[in-house]
């Protein structure tokens, strides 16, 4: 169903691919918009057990096309190094295919918004004004990863 990777010696090994869903803090998520156009929307994300969560608003263009195909894509990439000498950066990327939906737990939720505001700070009365505050206008969502390829590219 899901294609192999063409340039399989530049392949990532899944616990490379998991580091760098643990590691960096945003990607893109791409799914079918409106008539059919891709859509792309940068988002903050968190992984944990094979499972990639984000936090948005209640209604908008993301959720109108997850409502019309579940299926999406979300793409991440490290920072980045560089070797001695050497001008270009390896970038180390992650596409993961999968099906998302929205979460209706409240507790679940309220774990989801809480470990993505930790990813960032571990300020804990800053969390805290957030949960109060902006959590009834959160929507989370869930991407059930199917499928997922790693890959190591020198931009020379």
């Amino acid at each position: 169903m899901f294609r192999q990777m063409r340039r399989f010696k530049q392949q990532l090994e899944e616990s490379e691919c998991i580091e760098i869903l643990k590691d960096e803090p945003r990607g893109v998520l791409s799914m079918i918009g409106d008539d059919g156009y891709p859509y792309g929307v940068p988002l903050d994300h968190f992984y944990a057990d094979g499972k990639i969560y984000f936090h948005c608003a209640k209604e908008g263009h993301k959720l109108d096309a997850i409502r019309k195909c579940e299926k999406v894509s979300y793409c991440v990439y490290d920072k980045g190094y560089r070797k001695d000498g050497e001008w270009a950066l390896n970038i180390r990327s992650v596409v993961a295919f999968g099906k998302i939906h929205v979460v209706e737990d409240e507790l679940k939720k309220k774990e989801i918004c809480t470990n993505l505001c930790r990813k960032f700070t571990d300020d804990e009365e800053y969390l805290r004004k957030e949960l109060e505050n902006a959590f009834p206008r959160v929507c989370c969502l869930e991407l059930n990863i199917e499928h997922m390829t790693g890959k190591l590219v020198n931009e020379s």
